[in-house]
């Protein structure tokens, strides 16, 4: 498949990516300049991951990838071959949230919601790096995403209450 290239006027082919995406395999054909927030969004219609600044700046685009947290605007879905990726809406397992999904909710860790995936996933992204060892670490290892609302106090109430059951469902996906 070639396609024009936005503002070059030149051809491009599409490549073919693997991924695991919320557990399940698929494979896409993606435009070179797609970027892995885009093809979400876009091509697969996953939009709870959010497009706020676009610029890497503002964390609500935040996913895992192979386990860690990532800015997915700030990265091409080409770059991404083989790769495992979780959005918020592969975090449930069926009817049932996540830990971390679940302390959001009963600490109303979010006022408009719209950093709130993004906040979710990098909390859980950040327990499994192991960087959680103290509030001030949680406060710094957070930083990056950020709310408008000024939800603060109870994003960091939710992680706390959250973190312990996080990291036992972290181990038990990695040791199944």
């Amino acid at each position: 498949m070639s396609t024009n290239n936005p503002g070059t006027g030149t051809r491009a082919e599409a490549h073919t990516v693997a991924l695991e995406l919320n557990g399940e395999r698929r494979e896409l054909e993606v435009q070179p300049w797609t970027t892995l927030l885009d093809l979400l969004r876009e091509q697969l219609g996953l939009t709870g991951t959010k497009k706020g600044c676009d610029h890497g700046q503002c964390g609500a685009c935040t996913v895992l990838l192979n386990g860690r947290r990532i800015n997915s605007c700030l990265t091409l879905a080409v770059m991404q071959d083989g790769a495992s990726i979780v959005t918020v809406e592969g975090l449930a397992n069926g009817g049932e949230l996540h830990p971390m999904q679940a302390a959001f909710v009963e600490h109303d860790a979010y006022q408009c919601g719209y950093c709130t995936p993004g906040q979710i996933c990098s909390a859980i992204g950040m327990i499994g790096e192991g960087r959680a060892q103290s509030k001030e670490d949680v406060r710094e290892q957070m930083s990056g995403n950020l709310c408008r609302c000024g939800a603060y106090p109870n994003i960091l109430a939710a992680i706390d209450d959250a973190a312990e059951q996080t990291r036992e469902a972290l181990g038990k996906e990695s040791n199944p």
